[in-house]
């Protein structure tokens, strides 16, 4: 997955969703926004991504992908987004 790609699930997420995210996977919020590119690591910690630069801002590699799926379900439940289009 690209980097724009991450982005742009975290763009498509409704609002308060971050909070329900990380509430759900008990993380806290800038982690979990950390998880989709953010750079809070006072705050929140890393989570499982790494990052290589390149075309589309990069390829992400997640080692976990709770958070994105559980992100998916929530886009897909508001339907702004397909499933299948957005596999890692």
């Amino acid at each position: 997955m690209t980097f724009n790609e991450l982005r742009d699930i975290k763009d498509r997420l409704p609002d308060g969703a971050i909070h329900r995210i990380a509430g759900e996977v008990g993380e806290n919020v800038e982690t979990v926004r950390n998880y989709f590119g953010g750079q809070n690591f006072s705050a929140g910690k890393s989570c499982g991504t790494h990052m290589e630069l390149g075309p589309g801002g990069g390829i992400v590699a997640l080692s976990d992908t709770s958070i994105l799926d559980r992100a998916l379900e929530i886009i897909h439940a508001k339907g702004r987004y397909s499933l299948a289009s957005a596999e890692p």
